[in-house]
């Protein structure tokens, strides 16, 4: 017999639906489809969210709750179906703030009526009893039964969004309780009720770790398929501090960026607090009523709009930096111990390479906390800067697990350390200070929980994972380096050798050092206090890193004139003398571009051959256009090529057409200008190659496809037209040179 939301509401349960069950839907991704089948009940498609927020102001993992319980399928027909009652069950039962009178009459006039809000509770040692607060009603003081707390004992640290049936019993009536009228006379969690965190692990081996990084991704909100890697790996540095006690996170960057998103709707274990509301008092210990702070209450407390000229009690910056450093307190005469992980983020107003030049990443803070001894207790700084804006493309409408269901799985990971399985990997230079190696390992921990909850994680899988902890915490140290000469000496051992190394053999010279991102994209800036002989084979030094074109500025005449003293110079011929054998690898940095990198190397060549299996979308098609925008510059206009190019096709029909009219489109377009383009689409190959009539062979490791994927935010965006601007992929090429075939 089937029920109706409204009856399963009045029941306290509601129908389970299976994702897998929607037979009528569209094709899942490989991680959705494993997703339904490992953790079946806690799927639910993530922009449905908005569907049915409405003007009800409730977490979207209250939200995802109800959606997993009716809106878990690929069914279009049921998904309506579902929406409509979860949004029936919101109108007929969320207490809206500004309604909160209403509905006391409406619990007065019934007798008892069921209501959503978020309750906690206390005891009133006064009465002997359990008293609940409801947030948006307004009550403060309704009577809870013992056996109602200790099936829900959540409800004592902080609160819980819950279905309620609240009663209402004049204090004159017989059966009225002396205390108050209002009576919890049952109650229920829309939160999860428990957690099996062993089948969290079990549906987890059900992954790669590429699309277990996916589920995470598309879990939060953002669709896995717009973002590069390292934009993935961002995204799930937010959720350290949800995975790791006492971890201290720096996120400072543009606006808009969703920095404040993670902490205020993704977990009911964090919470979310404006830079200039927080006190003393608030945060740590009211000293008057001995009432503990957030810190005491909550796994995240994060400051909003962190950045600014903020006036900040001195008392208050003192004790959050013992805090930071020592995981405790002292307030009165006493030492107080607290686990709640703190995330500053805030707002940059300048560029990257304007803070570098003047100043120092960290500018943007409040005076009083820009200093040494603050930005030391930071465990990662994440560069804001290199997140993407949050445009409508980016959200997901995809399927992810129910945020809630997540939450409880990184609060268990939280007790839990994984940064001993950094020993059995690696050894860290023995210099790096203790403060260096903590942050290290505590961001390796978090990202290896996040990851790889079952330790499975391999040894490549494992050091990528490092490199990219060892970045965070050296772009806070480089910046203390700049500030304080006399830290210069431990800013520079950022290095690790592979496996178990006594600290009497470690070589510096052969060990992996990991840079910054900022020196890669603009060495210009960069005031590294790190010794060049030091640095060993993993660093990339701005000479080895250029793709050896010459700037603007370096270009010479044949006399040996600058460009701006000469009105004459050869630039065809000072790229075609770069012409040379030669192999290289480019770090993921920007600066780099593919048409200058290739250029020197096409000149002459009456006929271009490229074969890349990744010729597909309009923006990968790009590339080759953008290569013979700087060949017809600079190339003799009598001799210019045929160019030949050979890709794959997609599988799906729809893309292989738009595929089919790009290349039209690029050979029509080159045609009038007397470039021919002669293409064809076949089975799939794995090797990419550019090869010239002139004798030059570029082997190219990614192909064509080099620049981490971005969406342009107007079509007056510079990276359109600069490639320069655009951060590329790790690279390497391999150019060598065979004898042309004979006339």
């Amino acid at each position: 017999m089937s029920i109706s939301p409204e009856e399963a509401v009045e029941r306290g349960d509601a129908p389970a639906s299976s994702l897998i069950g929607g037979s009528n839907g569209g094709k899942l991704a490989a991680y959705e489809e494993i997703a339904a089948r490992a953790y079946d009940g806690f799927v639910v498609r993530k922009d449905l969210v908005g569907q049915v927020k409405g003007n009800a102001i409730v977490p979207s993992y209250v939200l995802e709750f109800l959606l997993a319980q009716y809106c878990a399928t690929t069914s279009e027909a049921a998904i309506i179906e579902g929406v409509e009652s979860v949004r029936r069950i919101l109108a007929q039962h969320y207490v809206n703030r500004g309604e909160s009178e209403l509905i006391k009459s409406r619990i007065r006039e019934a007798g008892q009526y069921r209501i959503i809000d978020k309750v906690s509770v206390s005891l009133d040692e006064t009465h002997d009893r359990y008293s609940a607060s409801f947030e948006n009603l307004g009550v403060t003081n309704a009577l809870v039964s013992d056996a109602t707390v200790r099936d829900n004992d959540r409800l004592l640290t902080g609160g819980v969004w819950c279905m309620a049936d609240v009663s209402y019993v004049p204090m004159g009536d017989p059966g009225a309780k002396a205390t108050s009228p209002w009576i919890v006379s049952r109650l229920q969690a829309i939160q999860l009720p428990r957690f099996d965190f062993d089948r969290y692990c079990r549906g987890c081996a059900s992954f790669s770790a590429d699309q277990w990084i996916d589920l995470l991704v598309a879990s939060v909100g953002l669709d896995p398929d717009k973002l590069s890697r390292r934009a993935k790996l961002f995204q799930l540095t937010r959720l350290i501090p949800y995975v790791e006690r006492n971890y201290n996170l720096v996120e400072l960057g543009p606006k808009g960026t969703g920095k404040s998103h993670i902490y205020s709707e993704f977990s009911p274990h964090g919470i979310l607090v404006s830079g200039g509301e927080v006190t003393l008092a608030k945060l740590f210990v009211n000293n008057a009523t001995r009432r503990i702070g957030l810190v005491g209450y909550w796994d995240v407390v994060a400051f909003d709009e962190f950045a600014g000229h903020k006036r900040v009690e001195r008392s208050l910056v003192d004790t959050l930096k013992n805090y930071l450093a020592n995981k405790s307190f002292s307030r009165g005469d006493s030492t107080i111990t607290a686990e709640a992980s703190m995330v500053f983020v805030g707002n940059t107003t300048r560029t990257v390479p304007a803070m570098l030049a003047t100043a120092d990443l960290f500018e943007a803070l409040p005076e009083a906390y820009h200093d040494t001894a603050y930005m030391d207790r930071i465990h990662y700084y994440l560069p804001g800067w290199e997140v993407d804006i949050v445009r409508p493309e980016l959200f997901s409408r995809g399927y992810g697990l129910i945020v809630d269901y997540l939450a409880e799985a990184l609060r268990h990971l939280r007790t839990l350390d994984y940064s001993g399985d950094l020993d059995t990997l690696v050894t860290l230079d023995p210099a790096m200070s203790k403060r260096d190696q903590d942050a290290v390992r505590k961001t390796f921990s978090g990202l290896a929980k996040l990851i790889f909850p079952a330790r499975d994680g391999k040894p490549e899988e494992l050091e990528e994972l490092l490199r990219f902890a060892i970045e965070g915490r050296k772009r806070v140290k480089d910046q203390i380096v700049r500030l304080d000469d006399t830290m210069a000496a431990s800013g520079s051992h950022f290095t690790y050798m592979l496996g178990r190394v006594d600290q009497d053999r470690y070589d510096a010279s052969s060990a992996r050092s990991v840079p910054t991102q900022e020196e890669l994209d603009y060495p210009q800036y960069f005031t590294s206090h790190s010794d060049a002989g030091e640095r060993g084979s993993g660093q990339w030094d701005a000479g080895e890193l250029s793709d050896g074109i010459p700037k603007l500025d370096d270009v010479v005449d044949a006399r040996g004139d600058s460009r701006s003293d000469s009105p004459v110079f050869d630039r065809r011929g000072l790229l075609k003398a770069r012409a040379v054998p030669k192999r290289y690898k480019i770090e993921p940095s920007m600066g780099h571009s593919m048409p200058d990198i290739l250029l020197p190397y096409l000149f002459d060549a009456a006929e271009i051959r490229i074969r890349d299996p990744y010729l597909r979308k309009p923006h990968q098609i790009r590339n080759v256009h953008e290569i013979l925008l700087q060949l017809i510059q600079h190339a003799d206009a009598a001799r210019l090529p045929r160019v030949v190019i050979e890709t794959c096709a997609t599988d799906e029909d729809d893309y292989r057409a738009k595929q089919e009219a790009t290349f039209e489109q690029l050979q029509q377009s080159w045609g009038q200008f007397g470039i021919i383009i002669d293409w064809s689409l076949v089975d799939y190959f794995h090797d990419r190659s550019i090869v010239t009539d002139t004798g030059w062979v570029i082997d190219l490791g990614r192909g064509l496809d080099v620049y981490d994927a971005y969406t342009p935010l107007s079509q007056f965006d510079p990276r359109y037209a600069i490639p320069h601007l655009r951060r590329t992929k790790e690279i390497t090429i391999n150019v060598s040179r065979e004898d042309p075939p004979s006339a």
